[in-house]
C-alpha cells in the first residue's frame, strides 16, 4: 500500500517536471537556428579620448558573438545583419580617494555607454538603436594610467556581453 502511494507519487512528480519542461529550448532564443543568420560587426565610432576602444569593444563583440553562436560573424559585406555603432560616453566617478588628498581617487568606477544599431542588410532599414551601458570598478593604487589600460579589456567585455544578450534575446 505505501510502496503503491510513493510510485503513484513519482509518477506526478515525473509527469510536472515533463510537462513544465516542455517549451524550454536549448541554445538560442527566438525562431532561428544557432548559426543561421550572421552579422558584420563595423567598428564603432569613439567619440571620447581613449584612443583604444574602439579595438577592445569591436574584439569583445566578436568573441562574444562567436561564444553566443546565435549569429555566425560575417566579414566581407554578406551578413544578414549589421551592427554598427558610437561610443558616446566614457566617465570616471570616484569611489574612494586617497586619505591624505581629497581630490585624488584612489578607487573609481569606469562606465561607458554606447549608441549602437542593429540593420536588416536585405531591407536596409534600421531594426533598432539602441543606447547601452557597463561598469567596471577600477583599483588604481599609485599607478591609476595602468589600472585603467588593464580595465578597458574588462569593460569592454562586460559591453559586448550586454550588447549581445541585447541582440539575442530579442530587447529591441
Amino acid at each position: 500500500m505505501m510502496f503503491t502511494k510513493i510510485k503513484d507519487l513519482f509518477c506526478v512528480f515525473v509527469l510536472l517536471c515533463l510537462v513544465g519542461c516542455a517549451s524550454y529550448k536549448l541554445g538560442p532564443t527566438g525562431d532561428i537556428k544557432a548559426g543561421e543568420r550572421s552579422i558584420q560587426i563595423m567598428p564603432f565610432q569613439n567619440q571620447t579620448m581613449e584612443p583604444r576602444l574602439t579595438d577592445y569593444i569591436t574584439t569583445a563583440l566578436r568573441n562574444r558573438f562567436q561564444q553566443d553562436g546565435t549569429y555566425r560573424l560575417a566579414t566581407q559585406n554578406d551578413g544578414d545583419y549589421l551592427l554598427s555603432g558610437k561610443i558616446i560616453d566614457l566617465t570616471r566617478s570616484g569611489i574612494s580617494y586617497n586619505p591624505n588628498d581629497l581630490v585624488t581617487m584612489r578607487d573609481y568606477r569606469l562606465r561607458v555607454t554606447v549608441q549602437i544599431s542593429l540593420i536588416d542588410r536585405s531591407t536596409g532599414k534600421t531594426i533598432s538603436q539602441k543606447n547601452i551601458s557597463a561598469h567596471t570598478v577600477v583599483l588604481a593604487g599609485s599607478d591609476m594610467a595602468s589600472a585603467e589600460r588593464q580595465a578597458l579589456p574588462v569593460l569592454s567585455d562586460e559591453l559586448a556581453r550586454n550588447v549581445v544578450t541585447a541582440i539575442t534575446e530579442g530587447g529591441w
